[in-house]
């Protein structure tokens, strides 16, 4: 899973933001490593006059699967940036499970198929015929 981070030039903190970031999200989606091909995290300052003028976005790709992106805005690049990432997870589990344990289990597409097609549809304790009364 490759991870990149990008700021505009009104946020501060430099490498070790980004290294931050990095290992956070790592850590945090380890459990899509597999299946996420990228990560992308943008922080940014809106400049306004609103208090929650910090924004984070995260950007994930996951394998065969259209990108999901989640926005977070809050007071200082911190929170956006915990806000956005806490989204993210509860997203990607989603995802995840929806793809891989369809209502807690597996799904017939990931059915092995049968040993002997014949067999398909018969029901086995059938030996005898029904009688009538």
């Amino acid at each position: 899973m490759q991870i990149q981070v990008n700021t505009d030039h009104n946020i501060h903190g430099g490498e070790g933001l980004r290294a931050y970031v990095k290992t956070d999200l790592e850590n945090s989606l380890s459990r899509f490593d597999g299946w996420l091909t990228r990560v992308e995290v943008h922080l940014s300052d809106d400049g306004g006059t609103k208090p929650e003028d910090k924004k984070c976005v995260i950007e994930a790709r996951p394998g065969a699967k259209q990108p999901v992106a989640v926005t977070h805005h809050a007071t200082t690049v911190d929170d956006a940036y915990a806000g956005a990432a806490h989204k993210m997870k509860s997203v990607l589990d989603t995802l995840h499970s929806r793809a891989h344990d369809h209502k807690g289990g597996e799904s017939i597409r990931h059915m092995a198929p049968p040993e002997d097609p014949a067999q398909v549809g018969v029901i086995e304790n059938e030996t005898e015929a029904p009688t009538s009364p």
